[in-house]
């Protein structure tokens, strides 16, 4: 078996292991930045097997300078759909933030009463 024969080449920015949702990315951003071991990382995701988390990260070190700037590309590309879920949030997400608001204004108003009431 090949190493890319554990890998479904989906698009330049989504690779994933053949059989799962899982992107390479999800398995090397925990080995490489939380410094997480591959039974560690088996445990987390019980849907791999042992096997495929370290034919990942062979596939890391195998072609370490193409992968640094797909999970950098993935890291940026992260970047900016939180950015833009910041400046255009949904509907439901704009409900949930003014619920927010009222509960913070309510506990404010709470609070002002309270030292009124003590002075």
């Amino acid at each position: 078996m090949k190493l890319e024969d554990y890998f479904n080449f989906l698009a330049p920015l989504d690779i994933r292991l053949k059989g799962t949702r899982i992107g390479i990315e999800t398995i090397l951003y925990d080995f490489i930045y939380k410094s997480k071991t591959p039974e560690e990382i088996f445990q987390t995701y019980p849907s791999l097997t042992l096997e495929q988390v370290y034919a990942t990260i062979l596939y890391y070190l195998h072609y370490q300078e193409s992968v640094n700037q797909y999970i950098t590309d993935w890291l940026e590309w992260g970047r900016k759909m939180r950015d833009e879920q910041r400046k255009n949030p949904s509907p439901a997400v704009q409900r949930l933030m003014k619920i927010k608001a009222e509960q913070v204004a309510e506990s404010n108003l709470i609070q002002k009463s309270e030292v009124k009431f003590l002075l």
